[in-house]
């Protein structure tokens, strides 16, 4: 089975990741391939970001490689938190960075929001870039045990519950990640 580095150190991302290639790829993390550096992500963007850990790997190890930057964009603040959402709140918490969210929104009818991800892919010296989008509200409290990040305040549009109360394979048929993941695949094999 071919196997693809994913640049993050993040469990949750490569569980989620793992489960929706399964049987088409051995997918590898920073720390499988003995890569244990912090990867800067001094972009302001998610494609700078994505592409600057995609890159780092592909330098440093010889190996083709993917990455990507998420998060969460909430219309009424200006698309904030962006590509600070890891760190919103100063910290890398995600409690933290949920209750600003529901702080700055307190009192706010326009709850729109979006989850973006950019994934870069650097295969053979090159960068090809893909973007999976997935539109939503940010509920009022948290509901959902499951998930990580956002996902308890992040109800996508046409459901009724949180990604945090959906399981992964729910979760992994219509996230933003997947819609990204689904782009590089179809690019990977055709």
């Amino acid at each position: 089975m071919n196997q693809l580095v994913f640049a993050t150190n993040n469990q949750h991302k490569t569980e989620e990741i793992r489960a929706a290639l399964i049987g088409q790829y051995e997918v590898l993390n920073l720390e499988d391939i003995g890569c244990f550096t912090d990867i800067p992500e001094t972009a302001d963007t998610f494609e700078g970001n994505a592409t600057l850990k995609s890159t780092y790997v592909a330098t440093h190890y010889k190996l083709d490689c993917f990455a990507d930057d998420s998060g969460l964009e909430i219309e009424a603040l200006n698309n904030e938190p962006g590509v600070y959402s890891a760190r919103y709140s100063g910290s890398r918490d995600s409690l933290e960075n949920i209750n600003l969210v529901l702080k700055k929104l307190e009192g706010v009818e326009n709850r729109k929001a979006r989850f973006k991800t950019v994934i870069s892919l650097m295969q053979n010296g090159e960068n090809h870039l893909f973007e999976g989008v997935i539109n939503g509200t940010i509920r009022t409290a948290l509901s959902g045990a499951m998930g990580f990040g956002y996902d308890p305040i992040f109800q996508p549009d046409g459901y009724d519950i949180t990604f945090a109360e959906m399981d992964m394979k729910e979760k992994n048929s219509i996230s933003h990640r997947a819609i990204a993941l689904k782009k590089m695949l179809a690019f990977l094999t055709k």
